[in-house]
């Protein structure tokens, strides 16, 4: 908690008492108030306690640990792809996706005065995300933990040549001028969260729901492994919405896949496209099947 800017802490403190009061409704997330995760976390479920966490490891481990019931974690941006590490996160974390929220995404410049700006600081996507709109003002992109967190590390920081790349409601939040709004270089930007939780949905609860299943897999090294692992989704017609991969370890030699399809296991189209996946595969684990959000296509 304390690796959060001095504007914040008593924001964090207050928020952090609040959630150690009923923990089941806490929902942890990554980020000083203001962050786009809050914001996730509270449309998402708005009768929730957030509950503000430095890192992902930190809003990880707080579900782990029983500090809260759930986490929501921005996995992928439209704009900007997938958010770094979390594919590594979420197999380790030993959690589970139960849902999934989609997010639009708009962000205000924000400062202690109207400018110049030598320096903008946000999370590494934000800066992705308004990247043109840096560029053509000469603004370097200084990247730091959370959104809202630049946000208040501007307002400590006390220096007018910085500014935060922020929701506006961090300007709110840690007294700060919007100096411009919606400078995010593609108006539909679009951010998917997954929701993360100790145990598993039940997939006969999703029965009559379009459900999303989320798994990742490591074939074996031999010739076409890959076409062969994939081939009983196409022959079962089961649609793959993401497919991905990632490396592990130094050696470059194995490859991890991470995927989402359509429908959840009890489904025989699915089960047989697993069933035939597992055999292709040195490991396979599902992540979570839960309800899907937003159509796919």
């Amino acid at each position: 908690m304390h690796s959060f800017p001095e504007p914040a802490l008593a924001l964090v403190e207050t928020m952090t008492a609040a959630a150690a009061r009923d923990p089941a409704r806490a929902i942890a997330f990554q980020g000083a108030p203001g962050a786009n995760s809050h914001r996730a976390a509270l449309d998402y479920a708005p009768d929730c306690l957030p509950l503000p966490c430095f890192s992902f490891e930190d809003a990880l481990d707080a579900v782990k640990g029983g500090a809260a019931g759930a986490a929501i974690i921005p996995i992928e941006n439209s704009q900007h792809g997938r958010v770094a590490d979390i594919h590594f996160l979420l197999p380790e974390s030993g959690l589970h996706i139960v849902g999934e929220y989609f997010l639009p995404i708009s962000y205000a410049l924000l400062g202690l005065g109207d400018g110049p700006f030598a320096a903008a600081y946000s999370h590494p996507q934000a800066l992705g995300q308004t990247r043109n709109y840096l560029r053509s003002r000469g603004i370097v992109p200084m990247a730091y933990a959370d959104t809202a967190g630049a946000a208040a590390f501007v307002k400590e920081q006390g220096d007018p040549a910085a500014c935060a790349i922020a929701p506006r409601i961090a300007a709110e939040l840690y007294g700060l001028t919007i100096v411009d709004e919606a400078i995010e270089d593609a108006h539909d930007n679009t951010t998917r969260f997954v929701v993360l939780a100790r145990k598993p949905l039940d997939p006969a609860s999703l029965a009559g729901k379009v459900a999303m299943t989320t798994f990742i897999f490591e074939v074996k090294n031999v010739p076409a492994a890959l076409y062969k692992a994939l081939g009983g989704f196409a022959t079962n017609g089961v649609n793959m919405t993401k497919l991905e991969s990632y490396q592990q370890g130094s050696s470059f030699a194995a490859t991890t896949f991470y995927a989402d399809i359509i429908g959840a296991p009890g489904d025989p189209a699915i089960d047989r496209a697993l069933e035939e996946l597992a055999f292709h595969c040195k490991a396979l684990r599902i992540l979570g099947s839960y309800p899907q959000a937003r159509e796919r296509g």
